[in-house]
């Protein structure tokens, strides 16, 4: 199994398939949802974001053969959920922010009424995406990836990860416990993403928990280096606010191992990662691979 990157172009391999990614969302995110919610709906989804979940989707599936149709669905899908969680997480019964994705929050932009509902419409949305009305997807395949995703955004994954978050500000916790906490926040929805686009092709069992384990390593190096960039870069570069975490008194990585030795962590999940995909006995993981790398030295 390859999982070079020296041979692989990432920035090619994404633009084809982002501009897939960006296209369809576009079209199926509707701008005539009553009331103007189609406009908040499209603002909160649209013309911004990494899109890392999609491409983990896209390049678990591409490394099963699995089929594209499935897998631009589940890719979307899984996008609608980050971007649901990202407008209430915002707003200031939770997080409070006013900067996402270099333009204001969604409950700045249209008010707090409408970003609860925006957010709730495209958690709705991205399951209507899995379960398309014609027969392009097999039945067994989507309840798989809707149980993926169900299982990964409510009270098992995302939505249990923030109830932790919430609970946590000005507390002391354990590494174990950050670990857990973020396992579920950030994590999940990271596993999941990868685990549904093994779930489009035929993929063995050692596959799958190979790519699992993937998953699992590269959702806590996400947070690791995300907790590293809220103390090292600025907002404009974020796109989002900065410093919010040691603001707001929540315990991060940084503020538990300090900046050299979450660094060191950062690298040490890389590995763990790749190490994950060496021992999956898939051919061809260099995207993969990749993204991986990406994830632990964006600085963004």
């Amino acid at each position: 199994m390859d999982t070079g990157v020296t041979t692989f172009d990432l920035d090619g391999w994404m633009r084809g398939h982002l501009a897939h990614v960006e296209a369809a969302l576009a079209l199926w995110v509707v701008a005539d949802a009553p009331a103007g919610l189609g406009e908040a709906m499209r603002y909160a989804v649209l013309d911004g974001g990494k899109r890392l979940r999609p491409l983990l989707v896209l390049a678990a599936s591409e490394a099963v053969a699995g089929d594209a149709s499935a897998a631009l669905r589940a890719a979307c899908a899984v996008e609608l959920i980050h971007a649901y969680s990202l407008v209430h997480d915002d707003m200031p019964c939770m997080d409070n922010d006013v900067l996402r994705r270099g333009k204001p929050t969604v409950h700045v932009q249209f008010g707090e009424a409408q970003a609860l509902l925006a957010g709730d419409a495209l958690q709705a949305l991205a399951f209507e995406f899995l379960t398309p009305a014609d027969d392009a997807i097999p039945a067994a395949i989507q309840a798989r990836l809707c149980r993926l995703l169900a299982s990964s955004a409510g009270y098992r994954g995302m939505a249990g990860g923030q109830a932790i978050d919430l609970a946590s500000v000005g507390r002391a916790l354990s590494e174990a416990e950050l670990r857990q906490m973020h396992r579920l926040k950030t994590g999940a929805l990271l596993q999941a993403s990868v685990e549904m686009g093994a779930a489009c092709g035929a993929a063995s069992d050692a596959n799958r928990e190979a790519l699992a384990a993937y998953g699992i390593a590269l959702g806590l190096a996400f947070q690791v280096v995300d907790d590293i960039l809220d103390v090292t870069a600025d907002s404009a570069t974020l796109g989002k606010t900065a410093g919010k975490d040691a603001q707001a008194d929540k315990p991060t990585y940084v503020s538990l191992l300090g900046l050299d030795r979450s660094r060191a962590h950062a690298q040490e999940l890389l590995a763990q990662g790749l190490a994950a995909l060496r021992s999956s006995g898939l051919p061809d993981v260099r995207a993969l691979a990749a993204l991986a790398r990406m994830v632990v030295d964006r600085d963004k």
